[in-house]
């Protein structure tokens, strides 16, 4: 229960009415947009067969799961990642899941030398460079921006912005030189639009993503390569609410604020990412594409807190605005 704080029902609502409103509406949420769970991916089985993928930061969470989807629709997989072992771990994964090629790439992304020796041993692994390329390696926590040194600014900037810089450039130029088209994808956030309290460098640093992607979309489009981004609201992976949510209590509170009820699927993550890849979604270039269960457009809407008013209280609500006469 919280307290009614939107000033028209300060100012509306007769004293009998002034009482704590509902946590939530009558009708359960969740019950409108159900999660679609499972492996089973949306495209045609087959569909990047000879096609070579690269998915950074793919060793966990939101990353494994989009290389699982690239595998199984017949992509040869590459996954970067600063750590060998969970890339080692999830290349073998990915492989018995799907008898497809996986190469495990460990690479810092905000080295571009590093870069170019991963896109090298990619290329000898798995038989040219990719033409699917996912950025979603990143570096983020939430701490108070006065508390934040220089170096912590300067570390989720260059692992976000810049390591997308670096894979983006290295591997498009190797495509513009082999006269080969290609589709990269972004992970940025929803947080990139509006901004956010508490996780300042990322929101710049994702910010800075969306800009260039929609850049690159413009200048390289005429040589056969496409640039977009998801910007997902909360999907709980292991990494990302360790750091996010270390107390476990933020996830509650996000499911209250989305429409649908829920916390999105890694499964509905990885459908899009695909799509937008392939070349169903070649008239797709430099869009941002939200997946947030409405998130955004609840919590920005100057009349969202009426969702949490009662059918009571809206009769008596309904009756002060009859009695009103005139302007």
């Amino acid at each position: 229960m919280i307290p009614c704080r939107h000033p028209l029902l300060r100012l509306s609502l007769a004293p009998s009415c002034r009482r704590r409103l509902s946590s939530s509406p009558s009708e359960p949420r969740s019950r409108h947009f159900p999660p679609v769970t499972g492996p089973s991916p949306m495209l045609p089985a087959g569909c990047l067969d000879g096609r070579v993928a690269l998915v950074t930061g793919g060793g966990t969470g939101l990353g494994k799961g989009l290389a699982t989807a690239l595998s199984r629709l017949g992509a040869s997989v590459a996954i970067s990642g600063r750590k060998p072992e969970p890339l080692d771990s999830a290349a073998k994964e990915i492989n018995q899941a799907t008898g497809k090629p996986v190469a495990a790439l460990p690479c810092d992304v905000r080295d571009a030398n590093a870069v170019e020796a991963a896109l090298d041993n990619c290329e000898k692994q798995l038989g040219g460079p990719p033409s699917l390329v996912v950025n979603n390696a990143a570096g983020n926590f939430v701490s108070p921006t006065e508390r934040l040194s220089a170096n912590a600014f300067r570390t989720v900037v260059d692992i976000v912005l810049l390591g997308t810089a670096n894979v983006t450039m290295a591997t498009a130029k190797r495509l513009i030189k082999a006269q080969q088209g290609g589709s990269f994808l972004s992970v940025t956030t929803v947080y990139a639009e509006t901004g956010s309290p508490f996780v300042v460098p990322s929101a710049c640093a994702k910010a800075g993503v969306e800009a260039m992607t929609k850049s690159l979309a413009a200048e390289w489009g005429r040589y056969g390569l496409r640039f977009n981004c998801i910007a997902p609201g909360p999907i709980q992976t292991k990494g990302a609410f360790s750091r996010l949510d270390p107390t476990g209590e933020f996830i509650a509170h996000a499911v209250k604020r989305i429409p649908a009820g829920r916390l999105g699927e890694i499964e509905e993550f990885s459908n899009l990412g695909v799509y937008l890849l392939s070349d169903y979604a070649s008239w797709i270039n430099g869009s941002v594409i939200r997946s947030d269960g409405g998130e955004i457009c609840s919590i920005s809407g100057e009349f969202s807190p009426l969702l949490r008013i009662t059918g009571e209280q809206w009769d008596a609500m309904e009756k002060m605005i009859r009695s009103v006469k005139g302007s």
